[in-house]
């Protein structure tokens, strides 16, 4: 019998980098692990494994139709699981709320999913002919097609300079207003379509991507405020970690990584200041966090010749130590633009 659309058994995802999240990770019997972006279970079935008996495995996603694919994948794993229908940028409320403390590892795979990408119903795939929806948890927010319709001209080209890093920005946001007004924007296709012809013939002739990657990344990243998602996990995640416990992120383009980058750098900071008078000064005298990668790990040839998904990864992961957590040095990173 075949699978319905939204069935779990549909949710087949090839987790990337497993292997090296899992020697970054090094769970233990018996420890408590989250992975705040469960999607089908690839990564936690594998620490599940590693952590029975006895352990605790939490899995947050925002997709219900993940969740419902990963219940199914960890159904009998040997070892607590709590599955969160959720954000990880809200994992410390999540946490908080099942009497849940500090936890031994986390483990984040950012950014979309193939099966959200391959099923054209949820509207990710400019290849695949689906209503311009793009929202990782369908049951809550406005769509991709919404947000267009409720951004001027302006606000969308910001958008798309800024969080698909667009150069075309201005021309592509004319064009899809003005395909919008014109009552001619009704599919993922159409939009692709849209994108593609706004842009210079050289641009199309040449580029190694398709045309409408960038929009359809700006778009995907405003409707699910991903960025901010990020920075709020981001700058919980030193009291979200028992001393020992580890994080591993893996991102898939340069605002995620550079976020992760920056944030984990700043954790393993300490003053150059005697102890006494760094605590004077508000400064840390210890790092918060050791640095596990100094340079991001990517997948070997093997795995991005067998999963085109793992060429853009990029893993970072950090290791909480005993030291208190003080504020981070400068500011966090800017929120991304506001629906």
């Amino acid at each position: 019998m075949g699978t319905a659309v939204g069935e779990p058994a549909a949710f087949a995802h090839v987790s990337v980098l497993l292997e090296e999240a899992l020697r970054l990770l090094a769970p233990r019997t018996g420890g408590t692990y989250c992975d705040g972006t469960l999607g089908g279970a690839g990564h936690a079935r594998a620490v599940a494994e590693r952590i029975a008996p006895g352990g605790h495995l939490i899995g947050v996603d925002r997709d219900p139709m993940a969740l419902r694919a990963a219940e199914v994948t960890l159904a009998d794993a040997a070892v607590q699981v709590t599955l969160v229908h959720g954000s990880f940028g809200d994992l410390a409320a999540h946490l908080a709320e099942r009497g849940i403390g500090a936890v031994d590892g986390i483990l984040l795979d950012l950014g979309v999913s193939s099966p959200q990408l391959d099923l054209a119903e949820r509207g990710f795939s400019f290849t695949h002919a689906g209503p311009i929806d793009m929202r990782m948890d369908p049951t809550r927010g406005p769509t991709a097609r919404e947000l267009i319709d409720f951004l001027d001209e302006g606000a969308l080209a910001e958008v798309l300079r800024d969080l698909g890093e667009e150069r075309f920005h201005r021309k592509i946001a004319r064009a899809i207003k003005a395909a919008a007004a014109a009552g001619g924007l009704d599919t993922t296709v159409a939009l692709a379509r849209v994108v593609t012809e706004a842009m210079p013939p050289r641009e199309r002739a040449t580029s190694k991507i398709h045309p409408a990657t960038r929009t359809f990344q700006a778009l995907r990243l405003a409707v699910n405020r991903e960025l901010d998602e990020l920075d709020r996990f981001l700058a919980d995640l030193p009291a979200l970690l028992a001393p020992g416990g580890r994080c591993v992120v893996i991102s898939f383009h340069s605002l995620e990584d550079r976020r992760v980058k920056h944030r984990m750098r700043d954790l393993a900071w300490s003053s150059s200041l005697p102890p006494r008078y760094a605590a004077a000064a508000g400064e840390r005298a210890e790092p918060v966090c050791e640095l596990l990668t100094r340079k991001a790990v990517i997948a070997s040839d093997e795995e991005r010749a067998r999963n085109p998904r793992a060429r853009s990864a990029k893993l970072r992961a950090c290791a909480r130590t005993a030291a208190p957590n003080l504020p981070m040095r400068g500011n966090p990173a800017p929120p991304s633009p506001a629906p």
